[in-house]
């Protein structure tokens, strides 16, 4: 008897980490924005609260994501690799926008975790081979 030791290949578990850690990224990003639209002074209040709620929707989307595909789910790659891919307009304008020391790095997540997320070795964990 031979046991599976590549259960969970290096890829798929660098692909939760780091699902988990741009969560918490973006959960901090969100804690950020409610400091800021309880302190405003002028504010499209309707508008501050969408945005807010958008960047802890888009924390816990990521969060919940990297526990399905940690638990092996199939069905949370392709919802993951949408919003990784949704890094490369972020990215662009950011760097059309002058802040190129950020956009480039977030467009090169969002292909770095796609790439880990289509590799053989997570297609095969995730049962899609």
């Amino acid at each position: 008897m031979t046991i599976d030791s590549d259960r969970k290949p290096t890829t798929l578990r660098w692909a939760v980490r780091l699902l988990r850690a741009e969560a918490a990224a973006l959960g901090l990003v969100a804690v950020w924005l409610v400091w800021a639209d309880l302190t405003a002074t002028t504010t499209d209040l309707p508008s501050a609260l969408l945005v807010t709620a958008f960047a802890l929707g888009g924390a816990v989307a990521l969060w919940a994501l990297g526990g399905a595909l940690d638990r092996h789910r199939a069905g949370a790659r392709a919802p993951a690799i949408v919003l990784q891919l949704m890094l490369l307009p972020v990215g662009w304008y950011m760097i059309q926008g002058g802040l190129g020391w950020l956009g480039v790095p977030l467009m090169a997540l969002g292909l770095g975790v796609s790439a880990l997320l289509v590799s053989p070795p997570t297609t095969r964990a995730l049962g899609l081979s």
